[in-house]
């Protein structure tokens, strides 16, 4: 009897280990989420200045040609 409570132990700890390691798993793709989300934030900010950048020398550019051509 002896042998088989020491077998249910063990298997006791290794259903807490495994309890354990899901549950840091869990925080560990909290903050890959976390910082994902910042990452695509700061994407999304890069890409609208991009745009914003490019209107505004294709606006310069016209305006130079309508200058020149006057």
């Amino acid at each position: 009897m002896a042998t088989t409570e020491q077998r249910v132990d063990k298997l006791d700890m290794v259903i807490t280990e495994l309890q354990q390691q899901r549950e840091d798993i869990r925080q560990l793709n909290a903050k890959i989420d976390s910082k994902f989300d910042v990452l695509s934030s700061q994407i999304h900010n890069l890409t609208v200045a991009a745009v914003v950048g490019f209107g505004a020398i294709a606006l310069a550019v016209g305006g130079l040609v309508v200058s020149a051509l006057k």
